[in-house]
């Protein structure tokens, strides 16, 4: 009975000890092997390279005619004709309004007829000087003449005769500009009164666009800079413009206002929103494609390839053009970086690189 026990010992021993000898070859294979078992994420890459860069500045506002004046009524009177429509083309000298002349003639003649009598009664005067006239010298006929003339109401009938002219010519409104009729405020047969404003007239054949961009990029605009102007109506469809002008001040919420005169306003109409793209080159910038960054935690993260393995490097993030990013610090120029499949990927990662 005692030799059973023996030999029933010896062999639970046996096996404690083969099972003590497995695990100890398990705890012996490397943790290399683990990651050899996981599956490489195929990724695509790109090169981290310095060069020229465009930082896009990007505004939106509204359309502004280049020219927009106001028609004023200078005389009153009342509207006898009104040959405009809003909408309509003029050109600059058109007439575009007329007022009832008569009371305006009537002035004129008035006007005209004491100029005849005050030169009537300066011709009478000027008889008891004859001599004067005659054998005066050149200073004694100009103040003879001045004299006489002031006397007899000459000067002022002369002004009132010009202001009488003035008035008649005023019955008629001219475009002081050319180009469209807007915000018409009359109908014929109105009464209007003095320095009434009749409409604006807008100059359609240029347009600008003013907008507000950031006090930290006004540094980066100049005039005569190109920029991309995008209709709201036609987001697709680029116009060129050019910088016409820049706010010499900041405002209250640090925004600072740029125009932006448009090459062509082809179909476009002052009061449209718009959007533009100021282009401000960068040069010998270090950038990356702008997949290239991911973010934990609110930091910037690029991941570059280092022996077919994935490497976590914290960047800080410079100017962002929409394609590419700059990179101010965390990575050297020339090395590659991972462009996809990154949201996710973890530090030394196995990785596969695709290829194009």
């Amino acid at each position: 009975m005692s030799n059973y026990r023996i030999i029933l010992f010896a062999f639970f021993a046996s096996i404690l000890f083969s099972c003590k000898e497995e695990a100890e070859k398990q705890e012996e294979i490397p943790s290399e092997s683990f990651r050899n078992e996981v599956a490489a994420t195929e990724v695509k890459v790109a090169k981290a390279e310095n060069k020229s860069f465009d930082y896009l500045i990007n505004a939106t506002g509204k359309l502004e005619a280049s020219a927009q004046v106001k028609a004023l009524i200078e005389q009153p009177g009342y509207l006898i004709e009104l040959p405009i429509r809003e909408g309509q083309s003029v050109t600059k000298g058109q007439v575009i309004a007329k007022l009832d002349p008569t009371e305006a003639q009537i002035r004129l003649e008035k006007a005209k007829i004491a100029l005849r009598n005050a030169q009537a009664s300066y011709q009478n005067d000027k008889l008891g000087f004859q001599k004067d006239f005659e054998f005066g010298d050149a200073e004694r006929k100009a103040y003879l003449e001045e004299q006489l003339k002031a006397k007899n109401g000459v000067f002022l009938a002369e002004i009132e005769l010009k202001e009488a002219q003035l008035n008649l010519e005023r019955c008629q409104v001219k475009a002081p500009i050319s180009g469209k009729i807007a915000d018409l405020k009359f109908k014929e047969g109105s009464l209007i009164s003095s320095n009434a404003e009749l409409c604006e007239i807008l100059s359609t054949n240029s347009l600008e666009l003013k907008v507000k961009v950031l006090e930290s990029d006004i540094a980066m605009i100049s005039l005569n800079q190109k920029a991309e102007i995008y209709p709201i109506s036609n987001t697709s469809t680029a116009l060129e413009g050019r910088v016409t002008g820049i706010n010499p001040k900041v405002d209250e919420n640090g925004l600072v206002q740029v125009a932006i005169r448009l090459t062509s306003s082809q179909n476009l109409l002052p009061g449209m929103n718009a959007r533009a793209i100021i282009r401000a080159p960068q040069s010998n910038s270090l950038v990356v494609p702008k997949d290239a960054v991911v973010y934990r935690s609110g930091r910037a993260v690029v991941f570059t390839i280092e022996n077919n393995e994935s490497k976590w490097n914290y960047v800080e993030v410079g100017k962002d053009n929409g394609q590419e990013i700059e990179i101010l610090d965390g990575i050297k120029p020339g090395s590659t970086v991972i462009t996809t499949n990154n949201l996710q990927l973890a530090h030394q990662a196995p990785v596969q690189i695709l290829s194009e």
